[in-house]
């Protein structure tokens, strides 16, 4: 199953998506937004992260006007690796080389045929399990997660 979320200014590529992974009869989950309406991008990451996480979808789909603040809110979420792609090439080496989880775009960045050649491609390839990506992986893994200095 495919996580897909966006904010408003990534809501007409979403659908494309959307009906792109239906031709494909890729089975896909909406976590919103749902119309062009202004909504938060942390949101939305958060509902897709939260899906991976639990294990109820296997990636995700994740895209703002530029793709930056949507991937930088997943990626707050420790065990997700959202790769910011806008090319196949990123796409297919965020997933080889990095394990990437979620696939982030921005629907003001990417038109809709690369962006449906994007998610071909992020989803078609798998992780290679060459141990050094594997320790490479492990390592990010390992990454403290940094202090909160808001108490301060």
């Amino acid at each position: 199953m495919i996580a897909l979320g966006s904010d408003h200014g990534g809501y007409a590529l979403k659908l494309e998506i959307l009906k792109h992974l239906d031709e494909r009869g890729a089975p896909c989950k909406d976590y919103g937004s749902f119309d062009e309406n202004p909504a938060d991008y942390p949101v939305y990451a958060k509902l897709v992260s939260d899906a991976i996480l639990s294990g109820e979808c296997e990636k995700g789909i994740l895209i703002c006007g530029t793709g930056v603040g949507i991937s930088i809110a997943a990626n707050r979420r420790p065990g997700i690796r959202a790769a910011l792609c806008a090319d196949v090439y990123t796409a297919r080496l965020a997933r080889m080389h990095n394990d990437a989880n979620i696939l982030a775009m921005g629907g003001r960045v990417v038109g809709t045929g690369l962006a449906r050649e994007i998610a071909d491609a992020f989803l078609e390839t798998g992780f290679s399990a060459d141990e050094r990506h594997a320790r490479r992986i492990s390592l990010i893994e390992e990454l403290p997660e940094s202090p909160d200095n808001s108490k301060s």
